[in-house]
């Protein structure tokens, strides 16, 4: 097939050396790894236990407060309706949040720890 690449040259692979399980074991015990799990746990863990009792309480209150949920507050827009709208909002400002946080903070300190074990495999 013409999408086929050649087989590699003998002693060549193009793929960088793989670490060893131990080496893995070893970077999974470290204290930057463990600081790595830290900094995600510290803001993921939060913001997911946040959106949860955020979603539960549109839920709840769609169910068991009816009254409430279709107060009308501009023609035929209530409050279930702005509730339900505001659900998608947190959704994507959670996203773009972790996203930042996890370009400034995570990312840096994974790929500080990918390159070491690549240099040392």
């Amino acid at each position: 097939m013409a999408t086929d690449a050649p087989p590699p040259e003998a002693g060549t692979d193009p793929r960088p050396a793989q670490p060893s399980t131990e080496a893995f074991t070893a970077v999974q015990q470290s204290a930057e790894f463990g600081e790595l799990r830290r900094a995600h746990r510290s803001f993921a863990f939060p913001l997911t236990i946040g959106f949860i009792v955020w979603y539960l309480l549109y839920v709840l209150l769609s169910n068991y407060a009816g009254g409430f949920m279709g107060t009308k507050l501009i023609g035929n827009i209530n409050v279930a309706f702005v509730f339900g709208l505001a659900q998608f909002l947190t959704t994507f400002l959670i996203a773009w949040f972790y996203s930042r946080h996890a370009a400034a903070k995570l990312d840096p300190k994974a790929e500080a720890i990918k390159s070491r074990m690549e240099a040392d495999a």
